[in-house]
């Protein structure tokens, strides 16, 4: 049985086509290979509904308003440069389709050639899958996602666009042991530590990227027992991880802080990634010594059974444990 006939097909790739320029506007999709991914993977058909937010709570656009203006308006923001929340229950956003400029980067970072197994953690819409499908073949790539909703509406999705990865329901913290090893593993989802079961689940030589703080970590792993690596100059807001692994970020601390420093984000950064290890004082003071830093010079080690971030050098002055995972 075929896929449905795309009734957006010309218009949305008219959208992809300016989409594409943006992100290459911002310095993204230098590989022709990842340019051809999202010049050609239909994003409409992995949001065919989403929300938006206004004063009144959540406005849901769809594909088949009746309105024509609001089905513009519905394609329009499918193809805009921007998160999308496409999950909200009891008013709680549970799960969004990621702004693609930061998914684009993400992508590249990730360093993926041909041969690699990669595993996604969070199925989201399944529109991550299916750009690695179309890099990689469907049969190297598996998602996971722990609701069960979520990995159905994602099959059915990369379905409509002809792909097959193995979409699997399960906790994205503990990976997916059935179909290991991978070379490359990539959340989309922010974790407060990195999980242990990922690193089991590489081979030698594998890269993990995942949000961490308000950044992204690249990790690469030279044994299960061993990952370092750092920090991308990007900001990364994810919605948290969910399952056994998860554990709640803490709090944003900004009480005695200069309103300038409260509002950096570089400065959210570094509290959030040393979470309890450091109070306020102690952060603003090392923050200002050391010329606020940016996200590029923070990395993590795993080694040993433990795991820690650090500024500038893993062996240095400034370092700070993770929660153990």
């Amino acid at each position: 049985m075929g896929a449905p006939h795309d009734l957006f097909a010309e218009e949305g790739a008219r959208a992809r086509r300016a989409l594409v320029r943006e992100i290459e506007a911002y310095g993204a999709l230098r590989d022709p290979a990842w340019r051809a991914a999202f010049a050609e993977v239909p994003r409409h058909l992995f949001v065919p509904y989403y929300y938006v937010a206004g004063s009144g709570g959540y406005e849901r656009l769809w594909s088949g308003d009746p309105d024509p203006a609001r089905r513009t308006r519905w394609l329009r923001g499918a193809y805009g440069d921007t998160a999308l929340a496409t999950r909200v229950r009891d008013g709680e956003l549970i799960s969004s389709a990621s702004q693609p400029s930061l998914m684009a980067r993400m992508l590249e970072a990730l360093d993926v050639h041909d041969g690699h197994d990669v595993l996604e953690i969070g199925a989201g819409t399944g529109y991550g899958a299916a750009l690695l499908c179309h890099r990689l073949g469907d049969d190297r790539v598996t998602t996971v996602d722990l609701d069960e909703e979520i990995s159905e509406s994602a099959r059915v999705h990369l379905a409509a666009a002809g792909h097959r990865p193995a979409v699997v329901t399960g906790d994205g913290a503990r990976g997916c042991p059935e179909r290991a090893p991978y070379d490359r593993i990539v959340a989309t989802c922010a974790v407060t530590s990195v999980p242990y079961s990922w690193l089991a689940q590489c081979r030698p030589g594998a890269r993990i990227l995942t949000p961490l703080s308000t950044g992204l970590i690249v990790l690469d792993v030279r044994d299960p027992g061993h990952a370092e690596g750092r920090f991308l100059a990007t900001s990364a807001y994810f919605v948290a991880l969910r399952g056994g692994g998860a554990r709640p970020a803490p709090p944003r601390r900004t009480a005695g802080v200069p309103r300038r420093v409260a509002e950096d984000e570089r400065f959210a950064f570094l509290t959030g990634l040393a979470g309890e290890s450091l109070d306020t004082r102690e952060a603003l003071a090392l923050w200002q010594h050391e010329g606020r830093p940016e996200r590029e010079r923070f990395g993590v080690t795993v080694s040993g059974g433990r795991q820690w971030a650090w500024l500038d050098d893993p062996e240095g002055p400034y370092s700070w444990a993770l929660p153990e995972p």
